[in-house]
């Protein structure tokens, strides 16, 4: 049963603004490397290729498949321990980052963050879906969900001013010693909460611990999970496939500087990223409460109304209307985030919550994380490689037929959903 004294509101309140703390650094951490793309390629010495890899596979190898068995961990022991560690250790191998003198040692600092990252999400998603009530809890994972724009647009200013004004190794210690600090906080100020007391009813019994490979099996199993899985990849695919390399687009096509970069572009993720999580949260909050094809139906929509607006922000002659329609792209990219995760965490029993989140984690972040920046990049060299002097613009070109792709497979998600019972509305076996 929920509680709504204003004790238990504060209390709700605090770990929600924590936690989004926390993965504001998460995506911070993780975006810097396309933030500083140009000055770290000038300093290393690397590839579009070479940067698509370390942003995108070597990356994601370890964020996707460590965040499986962290799931599982965190699903058997203290959530918040998890959470901590995990900032803890994404932080210090920001550091690293930092301290890299060449691509190699890169490779193994952006490793090691992926491995830290890989514990700090799925573990929040169990803690913020234990801490609200079901109802409100699209809009609590869509506050959640800022991290990402907030983070992003941070930075981008910090970042691109710190390497405007001294060097891109800086940004990278400065946050990482940032995030060491956040990790003890985290630790002192966050209680762990009953597993499913806010979703069983008064006088039942705690959930038993999920079994690893049942869990497993039964994500796997579940057609409603797995769409939404694969569907999410699929529009990550486009996400962090422009993200990674949108800073290294927008001076190299569309000549802005790195001061430009650190205001208008920092402005146009947080408010175009920023209005896309909150609108969607709020949005599915509302219209689930009549169907639960909304799940699905509205990161249908948005996507399909993003294709146009994405693909003129590629071609747009000047960086103010490329900046305007990109704002768009943002808003409309993101309605997915909130959805999926929502959907995810109640289709599941409470003691399967961590390594379900983890599970869809861990596909759509190798569909989307691991194979989009990758591709990019590859792409870039590829058509650089055959005489095209604008290879990165041709290559962003061509990460538009993933949205038809990903319109689908949502529009399939939905047509499941309109035949499916709920699978745990009381928390059935």
């Amino acid at each position: 049963m929920s509680v709504t004294t204003p004790a238990a509101s504060r209390t709700r309140a605090i770990v929600l603004v924590t936690l989004t703390f926390v993965y504001v650094l998460n995506f911070l951490d993780r975006q810097l490397l396309g933030i500083l793309a140009k000055p770290i390629q000038d300093s290393l010495h690397i590839t579009d290729g070479q940067l698509g890899r370390i942003g995108g596979l070597y990356f994601a190898f370890f964020y996707c498949f460590i965040a499986v068995p962290v799931g599982w961990f965190a699903d058997r022991t203290n959530r918040v321990t998890v959470v901590s560690l995990a900032c803890a250790i994404w932080s210090a191998a920001t550091i690293c980052c930092g301290l890299a003198a060449t691509y190699p040692q890169l490779v193994a600092a952006r490793m090691a963050v992926g491995f830290g990252e890989a514990g700090g999400v799925p573990p929040s998603y169990a803690i913020i879906t234990d801490t609200f009530p079901p109802g409100t809890r699209g809009t609590a994972l869509g506050i959640y969900n800022l991290g990402p724009p907030i983070g992003a647009a941070i930075g981008i200013a910090f970042g691109a001013s710190i390497a405007a004004a001294f060097d891109w190794r800086v940004a990278f210690i400065a946050i990482g010693i940032v995030g060491i600090v956040t990790s003890i906080v985290v630790r002192l100020i966050i209680r762990e909460p009953a597993r499913g007391a806010l979703d069983r009813a008064v006088g039942t019994a705690a959930p038993a611990k999920a079994p690893f490979w049942g869990t497993v099996g039964m994500f796997c199993t579940n057609p409603v999970l797995m769409l939404t899985s694969i569907g999410s990849g699929a529009t990550q695919f486009i996400t962090y496939g422009l993200g990674n390399f949108a800073v290294l687009f927008l001076i190299r096509e569309k000549h802005m500087t790195l001061n430009e970069i650190a205001v208008w572009y920092a402005l146009v993720v947080a408010i175009g990223m920023g209005a896309g999580m909150i609108v969607s949260g709020r949005v599915i909050d509302r219209m689930t409460r009549k169907s639960r094809q909304a799940y699905a139906t509205a990161p249908a929509a948005s996507l399909a109304l993003a294709l146009p607006f994405y693909v003129a922000f590629v071609w747009a002659p000047t960086w103010q209307i490329a900046l305007i329609l990109l704002t768009i792209v943002n808003l409309l990219n993101y309605f997915y985030l909130s959805s999926s995760v929502a959907l995810v965490q109640e289709e599941v029993r409470p003691e399967q919550r961590v390594l379900s989140g983890a599970l869809l984690l861990l596909i759509m972040n190798f569909i989307g994380l691991g194979l989009g920046p990758t591709y990019v990049g590859a792409a870039s060299d590829y058509f650089a490689a055959h005489g095209d002097a604008h290879s990165l613009q041709t290559a962003l070109y061509t990460l538009a037929p993933a949205y038809p792709v990903a319109v689908a497979l949502f529009l399939w998600l939905a047509y499941i959903l309109r035949g499916a019972r709920r699978t745990i509305g009381s928390i059935t076996a």
